[in-house]
């Protein structure tokens, strides 16, 4: 059975917990049809996409590695230096939702044959007005796409943030959340990492020394915290 990572807010330790899964409920209807009727711009991210490759052309990343893929809180991220000691492929580019990694699978994920892939998307896909159970419907086109080429790979899903700019929408970031742990839990080669809850103070609010001015972005602790959850995981 999958599990859900964590760690607790007070210490550095790490604890591997199983996965609560909880009743969730959708977003409204006017909240889920506007993201319907949005027709996917994919041609915006051709830009980012032929820079990756550009990268690829100058040095060849490693097969087998840990590819992360998604929006700005993976471009953002400084991987290589999170992990010194581990293969890594970052291919996040900022603003994008899951439709996006997986309209462009075989460019940047697929073509690396990583062993593990880990996918932060789902929180512009909720600001941009799509429902918790499209989020997870993407998810499991995600799992799809990744699985038809590379069969063996882990998939592991780090959880939409609770974040100070986005906290008003953060029932339906609960709810996509729980509906992507309950398909995790369901398929030993998918994980859930749960970066939600250490993200959390003792009111129960995002940790503002977490985040920077702009109240969306991770800063260096922010990051430190996901990397410490994050860790177990790679190969």
């Amino acid at each position: 059975m999958a599990t859900s990572i964590q760690t607790s807010n007070r210490r550095k330790s790490l604890v591997i917990v199983p996965v609560v899964l909880g009743v969730f409920l959708f977003g409204t209807a006017g909240h889920a049809t506007r993201a319907a009727d949005a027709e996917p711009n994919f041609e915006k991210w051709e830009a980012s996409i032929q820079k990756f490759e550009r990268q690829d052309k100058e040095t060849s990343p490693p097969q087998g590695a840990n590819l992360f893929v998604g929006s700005s809180s993976i471009r953002l991220w400084k991987i290589d230096k999170s992990f010194p000691d581990f293969k890594t492929i970052n291919r996040g580019f900022g603003g994008s939702e899951i439709a996006d990694s997986i309209h462009f699978a075989d460019r940047i994920i697929l073509k690396y044959r990583p062993a593990v892939v880990l996918l932060y998307a789902g929180d512009n896909d909720i600001s941009h007005g799509k429902s918790a159970e499209t989020v997870a419907a993407d998810f499991q086109k995600f799992v799809a796409v990744v699985r038809k080429d590379l069969p063996d790979a882990v998939i592991a899903f780090i959880a939409i943030k609770p974040s100070i700019k986005r906290w008003s929408l953060v029932a339906e970031i609960q709810q996509a959340n729980e509906a992507v742990a309950a398909i995790c839990n369901k398929d030993e080669k998918l994980t859930y990492v749960d970066i939600f809850q250490p993200m959390l103070g003792q009111d129960g609010k995002p940790r503002p020394e977490l985040f920077l001015k702009d109240g969306l972005h991770l800063n260096e602790e922010g990051y430190r915290v996901w990397a410490s959850i994050v860790r177990p995981l790679l190969k």
